[in-house]
């Protein structure tokens, strides 16, 4: 006899399955965040967009008033870093949240350095 799979969780109602949430997509309309970016909230939600926020969003909006990386968010939500990066990439898109990479500022930074080593052996 062939158990069927149970769809409801005693403690959580229905089980919705994580692609479920980003319907199916893999990608974000952007670039794909770094782990170690920093998501900060810089709108609020209004009119058609507040009505278009399922629960994880909303989550991730009240996770980020304060800066917090994409990997603590996808922590914070017990999502896979993929789902959480398609939820992000639809918040950045509403103008709702902005998402900074290190990496480039990391890159200013060690440029400013080349110049100065070079600088540096040219006066040799």
């Amino acid at each position: 006899m062939t158990e069927t799979p149970q769809w409801l969780d005693d403690a959580a109602g229905p089980v919705v399955r994580p692609y479920a949430l980003i319907r199916g997509r893999t990608r974000s309309s952007g670039d794909a965040f770094d782990l170690v970016a920093t998501v900060t909230v810089v709108g609020e939600p209004s009119g058609a967009a507040a009505g278009e926020l399922g629960p994880e969003q909303q989550l991730i909006l009240r996770a980020a008033r304060s800066p917090i990386s994409v990997a603590d968010v996808a922590v914070e939500l017990d999502l896979p870093i993929g789902v959480v990066r398609v939820l992000l990439g639809d918040l950045r898109d509403h103008g709702l949240i902005s998402v900074t990479s290190p990496s480039a500022a990391r890159q200013r930074s060690n440029e400013g350095i080349l110049k100065e080593v070079i600088n540096g052996l040219r006066a040799l």
